[in-house]
């Protein structure tokens, strides 16, 4: 299974916010554009490795 990071947040502005500087500091890249989870309130946004790692990554 490929590595997946996750943000939470209680705001769509702070999760794409936290999602970008995730990709960024990390070389991460969205998977997952925020959406609201629904029935929490919460925002979730998800982000994998651009290139497989030992086997894992995204499989494009």
């Amino acid at each position: 299974m490929a590595t997946v990071f996750t943000v939470q947040a209680d705001s769509e502005a702070e999760c794409r916010a936290e999602l970008e500087r995730l990709c960024r500091v990390c070389g991460l890249e969205p998977h997952m554009l925020p959406r609201e989870w629904l029935g929490t309130g919460r925002w979730l946004a998800r982000a994998m490795p651009s290139a497989p790692a030992g086997g894992e990554g995204r499989a494009d």
